[in-house]
């Protein structure tokens, strides 16, 4: 089972098509003597190979026969695959090896008014907690079981609703807001709680997609009912353990802004310092007696 795999065509043209794009914008960086990190290529196509990995490998072939299996490839789309995406920082790669009416465009629609709407923390958490219960708690399911459009549909859905939140979270690329840290991980405290529920629903609820399972007639491996409490546990453990490297990743960008943060206060003060070094012999302002303005009151006060 472990060892089978599949031809995915239309996995294997996105892709292919994506990293064929990120590969000419590093192409195009190198030729104008630009550097680009290592670590964000080796992101981006890290995620790309998740991609290649839960459409072909046996998750690809078993994942409209186990439920679990379909849970795994799930909860790598929506955690796995879009973090590593935005650890690559395609948006900023884009914007600085195009043209430059590009770079324009993409500048404006990240700052575009329904970019910051979309963006916006309880938006991104609904998206991020509300499409697994969407997919796993309606018909919704079953159709993607029985429909491969529905299904390659749903799988784009994932990857774009977590890769809003971890663009938006991480901020290597250019993002439409500025919300702390702080927000991030509340987000994730819901999603930690919100995939602890599901779980429990999956695990003692009724079974999903029933009819569709039975009509297999499958002779081996677990019963429907392990089937889903297997599932049940991939979506509760397994979605909050993938959610640890974003943490990681959330601390290591924290820790870096605040150092930017450091810097730069540290630099507007010496500044300062410079500044009023520069104008040492000058009587700093408010050092004269009140009454050295007053002319009759400084002329006594000489007099005497």
């Amino acid at each position: 089972m472990l060892t089978s795999w599949t031809l995915d065509p239309l996995a294997l043209v996105v892709v292919a098509a994506l990293a064929t794009a990120y590969w000419l914008g590093l192409r195009r960086l190198k030729a104008r003597g630009q550097r680009w990190p290592a670590a964000r290529v080796t992101a981006f196509f890290s995620g790309l190979a998740t991609i290649a990995l839960v459409s072909m490998s046996f998750l690809g072939v078993y994942a409209d026969t186990l439920f679990w299996v379909r849970a795994v490839q799930n909860t790598v789309l929506l955690m796995i695959t879009p973090l590593l995406l935005a650890l690559g920082a395609p948006l900023l790669l884009l914007s600085r090896s195009g043209p430059p009416r590009l770079a324009e465009r993409v500048s404006a629609g990240i700052r575009s008014r329904p970019a910051r709407v979309l963006t916006f923390p309880g938006v991104v958490t609904v998206l991020l907690v509300g499409v697994p219960f969407a997919l796993y708690l309606t018909p919704l399911y079953e159709l993607t079981l029985r429909s491969s459009v529905v299904d390659a549909v749903m799988h784009v859905v994932l990857v774009l609703a977590g890769f809003t939140y971890f663009w938006t979270r991480l901020r290597v690329d250019p993002t439409p807001r500025g919300d702390p840290h702080i927000v991030s991980f509340g987000i994730s405290l819901a999603e930690v709680i919100f995939d602890g529920v599901l779980g429990l629903v999956l695990w003692l609820g009724p079974l999903r997609a029933p009819h569709y399972y039975e009509a297999l007639a499958r002779t081996w491996g677990p019963s429907m009912r392990t089937d889903q409490i297997i599932a049940a546990g991939v979506v509760w453990i397994g979605g909050d353990l993938a959610g640890l490297p974003f943490l990681g990743a959330l601390m290591r960008q924290w820790k870096r802004d605040d150092a930017e943060e450091a810097a730069e206060v540290d630099r507007e003060l010496d500044a300062a310092d410079t500044k009023d070094a520069g104008r040492g012999d000058e009587p700093a302002a408010g050092s004269v007696l009140w009454w050295e303005d007053d002319p009759v009151l400084a002329e006594r006060f000489r007099r005497g």
